[in-house]
């Protein structure tokens, strides 16, 4: 198997040696350039040629909603943090970070979050999952509001992990039709991929 190839970005020097250490125990995952400075992201970045970013969240000047902005819409980019705040999480979120992980996190859930996001998916701590969107507590009856009856049943099955093919049984429909309700739900609630809608979708339904 290939290993995965990730640039490391911490302003703290000690927290960034100690952090390539911890990363020399994970097979399958290689730290192939480290910086200081969040502005070198994307260059760094191109010129290693990484599978990944995984940056601080708070540092001076260019910060990891920087760095996000600058990296994630060509690299994965994963903020590894000691900040457990739901605003900087809905805004990394929205600017295109592929997940949002505490420091304190084990390396066995670090390598698999690391791995899931090169993959594609959206990774959460557990800890800031359950309050990723509380900032916005008090809109999720409105935004569920926009919703016709039928996306609003999809909905409740999204929420619950299904997939189309299992929507489309549950509810005897074709999977195409499901298909295109999910399309919908992304559209109406402004969720990035599959797994954001599912997130938004089971704190509305206060689950």
């Amino acid at each position: 198997m290939t290993s995965i190839k990730a640039l490391l970005i911490d302003d703290h020097l000690m927290l960034l040696r100690g952090l390539s250490l911890l990363f020399d125990t994970i097979d399958g995952i290689d730290i192939v350039a480290t910086t200081t400075d969040g502005s070198q992201a994307l260059t760094l970045a191109r010129e290693h040629r990484v599978d990944i970013v995984i940056t601080d969240a708070a540092m001076p000047d260019t910060d990891g909603l920087a760095v996000v902005t600058l990296c994630a819409p060509h690299i994965p980019t994963l903020v590894l943090t000691t900040f457990d705040d739901a605003s900087l999480v809905d805004r990394l979120l929205t600017a295109g970070a592929a997940g949002y992980l505490l420091k304190d996190v084990s390396p066995d859930d670090l390598a698999e979050a690391i791995r899931a996001a090169v993959d594609g998916g959206l990774v959460l701590d557990p800890r800031i999952a359950r309050h990723a969107w509380a900032s916005k507590s008090n809109d999720r009856e409105g935004e569920l509001a926009v919703l016709t009856r039928t996306e609003r049943v999809v909905a409740k099955l999204v929420s619950q992990g299904l997939n189309n093919q299992e929507i489309a049984a549950n509810l005897h429909l074709a999977e195409g039709t499901v298909k295109n309700h999910v399309s919908a739900l992304l559209r109406k609630l402004h969720a990035r991929d599959r797994t954001m809608l599912a997130l938004r979708l089971s704190k509305a339904f206060g689950q």
